[in-house]
């Protein structure tokens, strides 16, 4: 599928037209429990790679603002370029994205091999793309579009068996007089809510807003709040709560102002060495999160899948962003990239899906043992020659550089290796003999071919007993 045709807008879309995902069953009153979390976590744990979407009237300018560029991400032009609401509101009488199709976005999702979405359905500028009650300043009620994004991409994530989740900046609101971050329309905003107006527009809009948003698209599988400046105090709580008595099943980011379910990393932030916990690396194919027009440098399947190997081999979740266009086209380049890493998960996906963190740490790098670098920090020396990946009684060692006797020297461990096999680049699996030195190491033999593509190849060692012993 391209992504390029439209939906009929005649036909209606419903909440039951496929089976739903199973959902975790939160005991009332027991949301905040170790137990309750644990229950919540289960799929996100599962999952390891999702799809992040970055859509709104940003897409219009797409970088450029009368000619001018703003300079970094797009989804950040109102505010780079100091827009004035009145002229930025504009864009939403242009938004008109024929093109969109909400199955062949979830589809694209499921040929990548992600497991759950999470789209913008307010990101900072304001605009919702979901029918509101608490604002006419959405798809439905400000566009000549008129029909409501989340809604469809909610149903069409059920069809094809993807968890839905949205993204909602609780914090900045550069529309609204109390929302963080205009200051150029608002300059009382800049006394940090000393008028009571941060608390005014929280209640007025956001809160209602979160209400819709659980109340009216099916199963959330996670909020995912961003910014979280001026949340302080109650105001986390008062969210948090909305989404326990809505949705107790639906997982919290770490980004509201309070402790949530997991915690999110930086942008494109992937830590040096693993983590214990529930954690997630959101990132983009690109350098901008929503579309712009002149950002064409995409990450390559290989990166894309090494990048998903080492988050999940340190314990993480790889939520990865695409950008659509204004007519709700993702850029052709970003599918096809996608689809090549659905192919190699097609092979490997056992080695991630599921999958817990390496016990190992040296394959990550090490620190120099005196240079610092530009933070002041020491200087961290990553190495990317291998990833190891675990289930109950399995290594999975996903190796992606090999040396010219292509022999792997497995790691130092004490259980015994009942077999080692490896799975090619069309599935199928071969035995390979392990080689114990004098010293007592261990290694096999794998084919440089099968490993120096780019891409990598899997191989997975079954031991005794099911957790590794060093």
């Amino acid at each position: 599928m391209t992504g390029l045709a439209a939906p009929d807008a005649s036909k209606a879309v419903t909440m039951a037209s496929a089976t739903p995902l199973p959902q975790a069953v939160i005991p009332p009153g027991d949301s905040e429990s170790p137990a309750a979390k644990e229950a919540r976590l289960a799929w996100f744990k599962e999952a390891k790679f999702g799809l992040f979407i970055h859509w709104g009237l940003y897409s219009i300018p797409a970088g450029y603002w009368k000619g001018e560029r703003s300079p970094g991400i797009g989804e950040w032009i109102m505010n780079r370029m100091k827009i004035p609401v009145t002229e930025y509101e504009q864009l939403a009488k242009q938004f008109d994205p024929e093109k969109f199709d909400a199955d062949a976005w979830a589809q694209m999702a499921a040929d990548a091999g992600m497991k759950y979405v999470v789209i913008t359905s307010k990101h900072h500028d304001g605009f919702a793309l979901f029918k509101s009650a608490a604002s006419p300043y959405n798809m439905v009620d400000a566009t000549p579009f008129k029909r409501d994004i989340i809604k469809e991409l909610s149903a069409a994530c059920a069809r094809h068996g993807l968890r839905f989740g949205v993204y909602y900046s609780q914090s900045q609101d550069w529309h609204e007089r109390g929302g963080g971050g205009n200051n150029w329309d608002f300059p009382e905003n800049a006394v940090k809510d000393k008028d009571g107006s941060y608390d005014a527009y929280l209640q007025g809009k956001v809160e209602p807003q979160l209400r819709e948003l659980l109340s009216n698209y099916g199963p959330l599988c996670l909020i995912w709040f961003d910014t979280p400046q001026l949340m302080t105090g109650a105001r986390p709580k008062r969210l948090t709560d909305i989404v326990r008595t809505l949705q107790p099943a639906t997982l919290i980011d770490g980004r509201l102002g309070a402790v949530g379910d997991y915690e999110s990393t930086g942008d494109n932030a992937i830590p040096s060495s693993g983590r214990e916990g529930a954690w997630e690396t959101p990132a983009t194919l690109n350098h901008t999160w929503g579309y712009r027009t002149d950002d064409h440098d995409w990450k390559s399947p290989g990166d894309v899948v090494f990048k998903l190997v080492d988050i999940v081999s340190k314990g993480g979740n790889y939520l990865l962003n695409v950008g659509p266009t204004s007519e709700g086209v993702v850029p052709m380049a970003s599918q096809e990239n996608l689809r090549a890493v659905g192919a190699w998960l097609k092979l490997y996906g056992e080695a991630i899906y599921g999958a817990e963190r390496s016990p190992f740490g040296e394959e990550f790098g090490d620190y120099a043992a005196k240079e610092k670098g530009l933070d002041g920090k020491p200087l961290f020396l990553a190495r990317t020659d291998w990833r190891c990946t675990t289930k109950p009684g399995k290594l999975y060692f996903e190796i992606f550089k090999i040396g010219r006797d292509e022999s792997f020297h497995f790691p130092a461990f004490k259980n015994a290796i009942k077999s080692v096999t490896h799975i090619d680049e069309v599935g199928r699996r071969h035995p390979l003999e392990v080689k114990t030195a004098k010293d007592g190491s261990r290694s096999v033999l794998v084919p440089r071919m099968a490993v120096n593509d780019t891409m990598g190849t899997v191989i997975v060692a079954e031991i005794e007993g099911d957790k590794v012993q060093l």
